[in-house]
């Protein structure tokens, strides 16, 4: 069953306002939605919200959607018996409709609050310490934890999810997409790319979870995708650009890159080519299906749509009506394919 989902942005609204979006996609019919977990956003003109307080005003507004992040970095800025605890209270809250979406994060988020940037080898193996610490504590039990990056003594997690939580593991290159099979319930990674890209990361993802003993058919795929439902190219452009060209900029993953204003000057060399190229900028909604639907051709069934508005509320209305409805049919077909 293909999946459609809202990707919501606390780095561009305030959470007021991204909570009557949320209450707003799940009656548009979408099926989840994810929220970034930030502290910084890209560009000193936006926001930065809590996101763990606003997901459960999310499971308080809601009563169908499937909520969750996309992405936490459980490993510094917080520590993992923090987030098993955090994600199980939204589990508790929303009647078990969560997930949680984990990666080895930015510097953009990490550094000012910490002044750590270990490598990434470091970082990995350290999401991995932690996938496993929160996957203990979800189970109830009094856990002591020694290990190389992590400490716990008898904690115990007295407020749980009624439904286990999947954990979907960020993969952005094929390189990385093996271990997110082996410590992952599912993948989430980024749309814009060729397809000959997410073709060996999704077969990295799946010898990585056979590796673990886990049948990779069962697991999901999430990938994030960038919109814009208008004709006015211009305009739209100019809005990824305010909110989120940083979010395009490699070097994002360097310690250097920690603010939002330094992100926003790195991501002023973004082209508009470059923004055009990674996402589908229509107001023709057989354009955006076709587009989407390439994605569940390659073998994803959860597709998390980014727009990065002005008229939020809008473009929720507009999607649910004109695309949704079709790109599940759409997604039903290329099963049958």
């Amino acid at each position: 069953m293909i999946k459609i989902g809202w990707k919501a942005g606390p780095e561009q609204y305030p959470p007021s306002d991204l909570l009557e979006h949320a209450i707003a996609a799940e009656r548009a019919g979408f099926d989840f939605l994810e929220s970034s977990d930030h502290f910084h956003p890209w560009d000193e003109g936006g926001q930065a919200s809590f996101v763990w307080t606003w997901l459960g005003a999310v499971a308080s507004r809601t009563s169908r959607i499937q909520i969750g992040t996309g992405l936490t970095c459980p490993i510094l800025r917080y520590n993992p018996a923090i987030i098993a605890q955090a994600a199980a209270t939204v589990g508790a809250l929303a009647r078990g409709r969560t997930f949680l979406c984990v990666g080895t994060g930015e510097a953009l988020n990490e550094y000012p609050v910490t002044g750590l940037w270990p490598d990434y080898e470091e970082r990995q193996e350290r999401l991995g310490e932690a996938v496993d610490l929160i996957r203990a504590l979800w189970t109830g039990k009094r856990i002591s934890h020694s290990g190389m990056y992590y400490c716990t003594r008898g904690a115990k997690l007295y407020t749980l999810s009624p439904e286990p939580i999947p954990i979907y593991v960020s993969s952005l290159v094929p390189n990385t997409a093996g271990f997110a099979g082996r410590y992952g319930d599912g993948l989430i990674t980024v749309g814009g790319k060729k397809s000959r890209v997410y073709q060996q990361l999704l077969a990295n993802f799946e010898m990585g979870a056979k590796d673990a003993g886990k049948d990779p058919s069962t697991m999901s795929r999430m990938i994030e995708v960038l919109v814009a439902y208008t004709d006015d190219e211009a305009s739209a452009i100019a809005c990824v650009r305010k909110y989120w060209a940083g979010a395009f900029v490699p070097a994002l993953f360097n310690e250097r890159i920690f603010t939002p204003r330094v992100s926003a000057e790195n991501g002023e060399v973004v082209g508009n080519d470059t923004i055009k190229r990674g996402m589908c900028l229509s107001g023709d909604p057989d354009d955006h299906i076709k587009f989407l639907a390439q994605y569940v051709d390659l073998g994803f069934d959860q597709l998390a749509i980014h727009s990065a508005g002005p008229d939020q509320l809008a473009f929720i209305e507009a999607y649910g009506r004109d695309v949704i409805p079709y790109l599940r049919e759409e997604g039903k077909n290329a099963i049958a394919r």
